[in-house]
């Protein structure tokens, strides 16, 4: 896939607001609104998330350092998830919604704790604007929350990828939309982003980076769906670029048995990693810093539908990721076998006992590149 320039972004995204103005001249118009839908209208939903996790390497701790003095915590209960979402509905096109994880006061909160904070507006299915704080379309992960996730957490290329400006929470601006291409149902998105994360006060630099995401329905009865991203940015004066295709099916083999599937693959520059280095002896180009990662992810549910006992999952997530494969490479492989029981439908209740099997190509002392099996319980409730 050739990379985008700005030019090109531009231009991209002009003329999917004409193709959305040109397929359906009266697209604009709306039904009058009934008399009694009042405005606004609010909505509150949270997450609780919490685990419990044992380190089951000697001298590695629940974070996955190695501690070489032999001390490092290899058992502990967390909160991962305390979150708390209101979305206000200010008129029949306009939305704002607000997304806060309490459980991140733990932490230093001056960057943490706010998480989505923007302002939505839909012409139509085809077109919308969403301005402020919100995850960018850039694969597969993006489109769904923390709390229906098919395994233990977000995989490790989707969090290398939020460091790097191109994923999870940035403040930016986006257009969406959804529409057909003859008989193909078609998704797309064009983003344009700070880069540097949440709550910023200011862009760290003058560069933005600008993302498009384009998702192609191939088969209603498999839900097979094929996604292709691109990416071009400046960061400090230097040019930067990400690539990514992603392919994801939903196979229905009865009433209760479904099998969900997830591919996904990007590479792009590590400019993170590029700007650690010390200056004197580091390359001129970044691209010598490539970051490239894969996941495959094959979920199995059974609906029982048994009194409290809604449904079990059984999912199996590999992953392969290089921070860098061109300079200082140490691929890192990690095994992810999950099993899950919903006790109300949505995972409006859920229960998951599971391992995460890390290898890496070569260990390194005292640091978090070091092989680690770590053994988690995770209870969850949405409400």
């Amino acid at each position: 896939m050739a990379l985008l320039t700005k030019k090109a972004a531009t231009s991209f995204f002009i003329i999917f607001f004409c193709l959305t103005a040109a397929q359906k001249p009266d697209s604009l118009y709306t039904k009058p609104e009934q008399e009694n839908i009042k405005y606004p209208q609010l909505q509150v939903k949270g997450l609780f998330q919490a685990r419990y996790l044992v380190g089951m390497s000697k001298d590695v701790d629940v974070n996955g350092l190695h501690h070489s003095d032999h001390s490092g915590t290899d058992n502990n209960f967390m909160i991962k998830y305390m979150r708390v979402q209101m979305r206000a509905q200010i008129s029949k096109r306009t939305e704002v919604v607000a997304l806060a994880n309490l459980a991140d006061f733990k932490n230093d909160p001056k960057s943490r704790v706010l998480e989505n904070a923007y302002l939505k507006y839909t012409f139509n299915p085809k077109l919308a604007f969403t301005v402020g704080q919100f995850r960018p379309w850039f694969g597969i992960e993006e489109t769904y929350p923390i709390d229906i996730i098919k395994s233990l957490d977000w995989s490790n290329q989707y969090t290398e990828f939020g460091r790097l400006g191109w994923t999870s929470f940035q403040i930016g601006l986006s257009a969406t939309g959804q529409l057909n291409l003859g008989k193909i149902p078609f998704q797309y998105a064009v983003s344009v982003v700070n880069g540097n994360g949440k709550n910023q006060v200011n862009d760290n630099d003058n560069g933005k980076q600008y993302s498009t995401r384009l998702v192609f329905g191939f088969s209603e009865k498999y839900n097979l769906n094929l996604g292709l991203n691109g990416g071009i940015g400046e960061v400090f004066g230097q040019k930067v670029y990400a690539l990514g295709i992603d392919i994801s099916s939903l196979i229905q083999f009865d009433s209760k048995w479904s099998l969900d599937m997830q591919l996904e693959a990007k590479q792009a520059t590590n400019h993170t990693l590029y700007f650690s280095e010390d200056p004197e002896t580091r390359p001129r180009n970044p691209d010598e810093y490539l970051i490239r990662g894969a996941y495959f992810l094959p979920n199995i549910r059974y609906e029982i539908n048994h009194r409290n006992l809604s449904a079990f999952e059984l999912s199996c997530r590999y992953e392969y990721l290089d921070r860098s494969f061109r300079v200082h490479s140490n691929p890192r492989q990690t095994i992810t076998p999950m099993f899950g029981l919903e006790f109300l439908k949505n995972y409006g209740a859920r229960i998951q006992i599971g391992m995460q099997i890390d290898r890496y190509k070569y260990q390194v002392e005292n640091t978090t590149q070091y092989n680690n099996n770590l053994f988690i319980i995770q209870v969850q409730s949405r409400f």
